[in-house]
């Protein structure tokens, strides 16, 4: 059987300096690698928390804005304290419980782009 290894989304993004804030700061990933063809073309970035990669990119036609991923979490309390005390001008998130059996953050990044944090709910 092939094996596959985990999907990299490539999530489009329009700034950044709100990139930064955003996805290192306040969500607390790495910078893999940063790529640019000059100094004055577009960002195209890779940062990656725990097992989960995503790469952003300004690239017109890489990716549509208003796109979403759900990344699953170990500890979606932990993560929520975590946000919380980080804080973002612009979010106050909550978990929710859902009726399919999960408890997620969903959040909005500058740009459009939802991202779900979840986590399955203890039977």
């Amino acid at each position: 059987m092939e094996e596959f290894s985990p999907a990299v989304p490539i999530l489009r993004s329009f700034d950044e300096s709100e990139a930064r804030d955003f996805y290192l700061r306040y969500l607390g990933f790495s910078v893999v690698f940063e790529h640019r063809f000059a100094a004055d073309l577009p960002l195209y970035m890779s940062v990656r928390r725990a097992g989960c990669e995503l790469h952003l990119s300004e690239h017109h036609g890489d990716a549509t804005p208003g796109s979403a991923v759900r990344i699953g979490v170990d500890d979606i309390d932990a993560l929520h304290a975590e946000l919380t005390e980080r804080g973002h001008p612009r979010l106050r998130p909550g978990v929710q419980d859902q009726p399919w059996g999960t408890r997620e953050i969903t959040l909005t990044d500058p740009f459009g782009n939802r991202i779900i944090f979840w986590q399955d709910r203890a039977p």
